[in-house]
């Protein structure tokens, strides 16, 4: 029964990735012998260069993990299906900590080692370039802790990646975290479809992301189903496990799932996570149509849980952020992670020194629904980092092609900024053209700097590098294309946006 029930996921696996439009792979020619190398154990991003694995391209996850957190030990099995792009020796996985227990690769036993965050495998055969292989990965034991030492020297140290809580576990992590609990080739570069199944002891709720799929009981634990038909990039991959209050329902004929820890009391965060669907309706007038098959949220108590991620299709919230500020400052939070769905998630970053692409461009998302909302209006928001002397972190180069500085929060703000100077620059009907186009030309797939560069150019008609360049990463602050008459308030020295996903160096609210 169990080899049928792995059988069929494999098979529904390879049909979603058909249904991807993934062509079947064309047979290997039979004359003369392949020269089989070892894949690359890094992309080579600047910033992290043995992030994700060279030599094939994942097409679908299945996951199948057991965690308790009376023991905080997890069990799991991953399956991926995948295509080797050049004749492999041998490829790499990206896995931290846990303990591999067995390793196939198209059914046959294959050989392994342990590099550091790397397993190393062997496969029993060489994998010809151009074709479908399979890989099958066991394993056990107590996921690694990540935390940093909080601004405050008697509070607790903030935390990140597998994350435990009270009753459960969150994960969320940029730019790395799904190491920490399967397999994986883990960088935006390979995204691919999932399904999960997270199976937990009776009584507590396993999220995950897509579509939810129900559930089954059996002796003392229940397993939670999910399925991701669009590609996920792996650090937005999430499962979350406690006691939550699920709200699910269909939406434009898509289902929200929000869960929110059952400890927090309903008025706290369940009236601005339930303007989820209000806040996406709207982008999607900016943005054009909403890109994924679910959308939804996930409140976390945690105390430690810092910082709100856009885990695809389920961005994760902590309770702190609806516990600060106005009801329309918190929907901002809301607005900001909804926005990543398209810019971040949808349209991935090439390399992570082009955070801005994410950031900035969900920083001007959150400014646009702000003033929707009746908040604060974008020029304002603009104006309070424009303000600022050049010598702010704010006004930091927003990136840096070297691979310095990442998370730096010029990424947000400049970020932020030079998409308005662009608007001011090519008015509303180009910007917004240039923004859908942009959601549209890179729908699940990734984008540089570069690229949208080109497009703005070509869309607006004339070239705008020296423009942009200017805005994003200038040593001069360039002139102020929408300046109010005077501050409505005045600008802090130092501070945070609605949302910080990583940060070098402290900040103050």
């Amino acid at each position: 029964m169990a080899l049928r029930h792995r059988h069929g996921r494999t098979l529904v696996a390879a049909a979603v990735a058909g249904l991807l439009g993934v062509a079947p792979a064309a047979p290997a020619a039979a004359a003369g012998p392949a020269t089989f190398t070892p894949g690359a154990p890094g992309l080579g991003d600047p910033h992290l260069p043995l992030a994700g694995n060279g030599g094939y391209d994942v097409r679908h996850y299945d996951l199948d993990v057991r965690y308790s957190p009376a023991t905080d030990e997890l069990t799991g099995r991953t399956t991926i299906l995948a295509a080797a792009t050049q004749h492999l020796s041998r490829f790499d996985l990206d896995l931290t900590g846990l303990t591999v227990d067995a390793v196939r690769v198209n059914d046959r036993p294959a050989t392994w080692t342990r590099d550091g965050g790397e397993l190393v495998i062997t496969p029993a055969r060489g994998l010809r370039k151009g074709l479908p292989f399979t890989v099958d990965v066991r394993y056990h034991g107590i996921p690694v802790r990540y935390s940093f030492p909080s601004e405050d020297p008697e509070e607790a140290p903030y935390e990140y990646g597998f994350v435990r809580t009270d009753d459960g576990v969150i994960v969320a992590g940029e730019p790395e975290s799904a190491a920490l609990w399967y397999p994986v080739n883990d960088h935006p570069r390979d995204k691919a479809t999932y399904s999960t199944h997270l199976t937990v002891p009776d009584g507590l709720t396993a999220i995950g992301n897509g579509v939810p799929l129900g559930s089954s009981t059996y002796d003392g634990w229940t397993t939670w189903r999910w399925a991701a038909l669009t590609p996920i990039a792996s650090y937005v991959s999430t499962m979350a496990v406690g006691r939550f209050r699920v709200d699910q329902h269909l939406h434009d004929g898509r289902p929200t799932v929000i869960a929110v820890d059952a400890a927090v009391a309903p008025e706290v965060a369940d009236p601005v996570v339930g303007r989820t669907d209000e806040i996406t309706d709207y982008l999607e007038t900016l943005f054009g149509p909403y890109p994924f098959e679910s959308n939804g949220a996930i409140v976390e108590r945690h105390d430690a849980l810092w910082f709100a991620l856009e885990t695809q299709t389920r961005p994760i919230y902590p309770v702190s952020y609806f516990t600060q500020g106005s009801r329309k400052f918190q929907a901002g939070v809301v607005a900001h992670e909804l926005s990543h769905q398209w810019f971040g998630d949808s349209v991935s970053l090439t390399n992570w020194y082009e955070l801005w692409l994410n950031e900035g461009f969900a920083t001007y998302g959150e400014w646009l629904w702000g003033e929707h909302d009746g908040w604060r209006t974008v020029r304002d928001q603009f104006n309070t980092f424009y303000e600022l002397p050049m010598d702010s972190p704010f006004w930091e180069p927003a990136y840096n092609p070297a691979g310095e500085r990442y998370g730096s929060i010029s990424a947000y703000m400049r970020g932020g900024m030079t998409l308005h100077a662009l608007r001011m620059n090519v008015g509303d009907a180009t910007f917004f053209h240039i923004l859908r186009t942009w959601a549209a030309d890179h729908r699940y797939g990734n984008g540089t700097t570069d690229q949208f560069i080109a497009l703005a150019s070509r869309l607006a008609g004339r070239d705008l590098r020296p423009f942009l360049q200017a805005w994003l990463v200038g040593a001069e602050k360039p002139p102020n294309p929408d300046p109010r008459p005077a501050p409505a308030f005045a600008a802090p020295a130092t501070g945070c946006p609605a949302t910080v996903h990583v940060r070098t160096a402290p900040c103050d609210r």
